[in-house]
């Protein structure tokens, strides 16, 4: 693994990046994405997080570590959740002494291209999401009814739990090392899809600095979407009690600038 310092395209403000990307059956889309990051942040390390996936995707990101060492695996026993497959990449990244993380899907609808607008916004901040709800985003491909669902989820989201910004849900993410250090990762509950909200709600309790980029987010075009009826509906079960949890136990008032 490259031991370089700075070596990220967000600059000496953000130190050391991590692109944690979790796979299962994305053996056409995975060099890809890879390249297009490497082409749009050269100096990012890429950690491919695979759950055995049986389409042989993990083999496919051996073979792009072998002729790159900015590209490293993880491979894990089993689909496990997205929650899960990022928790064990972040702690993959503390281990070797990243300072940012970043989540990113394997499928295409995360943009490469957007990452170092991301990236360059984690200089003044401890988290970046990059929303499809901010003025200037596009959102591709999507029927009205996905349209629908996440606009309304993100508003149930944002007032049931207070979290002050407009795509909860976004998986396109930028975290300092630090500030994911100041909440309990252990105590995450969740491993589908409502795993991002659950993290901007601990970390907004905490005083996380949050800031929002507009993305262009695009239904994927091979393979098939892992999201589900049920998916949706944990989601807004979770979101439901940690709302009632919040009012019964009283909301913590975040503090700016918790970290230096």
């Amino acid at each position: 693994m490259g031991e370089q310092t700075g070596r990220t395209a967000g600059g000496p403000d953000v130190g050391r990046v991590l692109v944690v990307v979790p796979t299962y059956n994305e053996a056409d889309n995975l060099a890809g994405i890879v390249d297009r990051v490497h082409r749009h942040a050269p100096a990012v390390d890429v950690l491919v997080a695979d759950d055995n996936s049986p389409d042989g995707t993990g083999a496919v990101a051996d073979g792009l570590a072998r002729v790159d060492d900015r590209v490293h695996v993880l491979h894990r026993g089993g689909k496990d959740g997205l929650g899960a497959a990022y928790l064990a990449g972040f702690a993959w990244a503390r281990r070797r002494g990243y300072d940012a993380v970043v989540e990113m899907d394997a499928d295409g609808s995360h943009a490469p291209e957007d990452l170092p607008a991301l990236l360059h916004a984690a200089r003044d901040a401890d988290v970046v999401i990059g929303s499809r709800w901010q003025r200037g985003a596009r959102v591709l491909n999507w029927p009205w009814r996905r349209l629908l669902l996440s606009r309304g989820g993100n508003w149930y989201a944002r007032w049931a739990l207070g979290v002050p910004v407009s795509d909860a849900t976004g998986g396109y993410r930028v975290y300092r090392l630090r500030a994911l250090d100041a909440v309990d990762l252990d105590g995450v509950s969740s491993r589908g899809y409502s795993f991002q909200v659950e993290l901007s709600r601990l970390l907004h309790r905490a005083g996380a600095r949050m800031v929002e980029v507009p993305i262009t987010f695009a239904e994927r075009e091979r393979g098939s979407s892992k999201m589900s009826p049920w998916i949706v509906l944990e989601a807004l079960w979770r979101i439901t009690l940690w709302g009632l949890q919040d009012r019964r136990w009283g909301r913590r008032r975040p503090v700016a600038g918790r970290w230096p």
